[in-house]
């Protein structure tokens, strides 16, 4: 009987590392775990992957190779300037959506296409103010990516960025949504989305697609990273982008209402004392001369708090609703001057072109 202990004590301790052991292998093998699709839902068994995803966007997306001659003044040589972007095909007819700054300064502009064909693009059109250009290459019917919608992005969703990197072509990175809607002081329109996916130089031009493989926004920019900023990408909405292209395509340029004033916001010390909510109203630091502004009366100084109907909280929602007025639209103004309420009607003309 004095032998039996020993041996139920080694029988016990081989079970409890025998599960404990087992307990370890499903913490570090993915394959066990449930896992992502390509359209963000779970299933059991498989390791976490988009690369469905990727198979549905990635061939639509293509490097854009430019170069720029300049002379060389007085010492006779030319000076060749070469660079590598993205750009992304929207529509199977060869339309393709890049950065503006990615073509603006170029003399050649060659696109290579995920199947490895060249082309030299047409130059359809560009918007400075958004950052947008538009291209066509005449190939055939081609792989265009399909469309999503921004404007049911979230905070947190997943996202992957695809472009042609440091000219590493189809190169991929993930992260999610940091935020959306945001503006960063880099252009005249800005609303972006705001992500940690990697985004370096030559992404600009490509794609930000969602986990089921649609576009929902054009890599544009990346923070300068140094020791304390990283991880901070941004992308023009799709839902911007699809009325850039459709005005271009119309039009050649891009049509948008124009009133005549400078608005800055307002801090939270100056809405306090002007008796404001807190992000409420916008100032005007300047109104430009013979402009519909001006011909409506109104002057620096004053408050703008809502613009046909829609109360105003920032700069930016204020220059986005008076440019998507046409030429010859009425605007109602409300506003606050020296501490009365005033109103005033203007008619938008063309904003002038930059």
């Amino acid at each position: 009987m004095p032998r039996i202990k020993p041996v139920l004590i080694f029988l016990i301790q081989s079970v409890v590392v025998g599960l404990a052991a087992a307990f370890v292998v499903v913490l570090i093998r993915p394959q066990l775990l449930p896992a992502i699709d390509g359209g963000g839902t779970l299933r059991a068994g498989q390791p976490a992957s988009y690369a469905d995803a990727v198979d549905i966007a990635a061939p639509a997306v293509a490097n854009i190779y430019t170069r720029r001659i300049e002379s060389g003044g007085e010492s006779g040589r030319f000076r060749v300037n070469t660079s590598v972007g993205s750009a992304v095909l929207i529509d199977p007819e060869g339309f393709l959506v890049t950065n503006y700054h990615v073509v603006s300064t170029a003399n050649e502009i060659r696109i290579q296409l995920a199947d490895g064909r060249v082309a030299d693009p047409e130059l359809i059109g560009v918007d400075a103010e958004t950052d947008l250009a538009l291209l066509k290459v005449e190939l055939g019917t081609l792989p265009a990516i399909p469309l999503g919608r921004s404007d049911q992005l979230r905070v947190g969703d997943v996202v992957l960025a695809i472009g042609n990197p440091y000219g590493l072509s189809k190169t991929v990175t993930q992260g999610i949504v940091s935020a959306t809607g945001r503006g960063a002081g880099l252009l005249t329109f800005e609303n972006f989305i705001q992500t940690d996916a990697a985004i370096n130089e030559g992404n600009s031009g490509g794609a930000l697609i969602n986990t089921s493989g649609q576009l929902i926004g054009i890599n544009t920019a990346v923070l300068t990273q140094d020791a304390s900023t990283e991880g901070i990408g941004f992308a023009i909405p799709i839902d911007l982008v699809r009325g850039v292209v459709e005005e271009i395509k119309t039009n050649g340029r891009v049509i948008r209402g124009y009133v005549g004033f400078v608005p800055e916001e307002i801090g939270r010390v100056e809405s306090a004392a002007l008796g404001l909510n807190a992000n409420t109203g916008i100032l005007l630091t300047g109104v430009t001369s013979g402009s519909p502004a001006e011909t409506a009366g109104l002057r620096a100084g004053d408050i703008i708090l809502v613009i046909n109907g829609e109360l105003i909280h920032s700069r930016q929602q204020a220059l986005l609703i008076v440019a998507r007025l046409n030429p010859g639209d009425e605007v109602q103004i409300e506003g606050m001057r020296i501490g009365q309420r005033f109103r005033a009607t203007l008619v938008a003309t063309e904003r002038p072109s930059i």
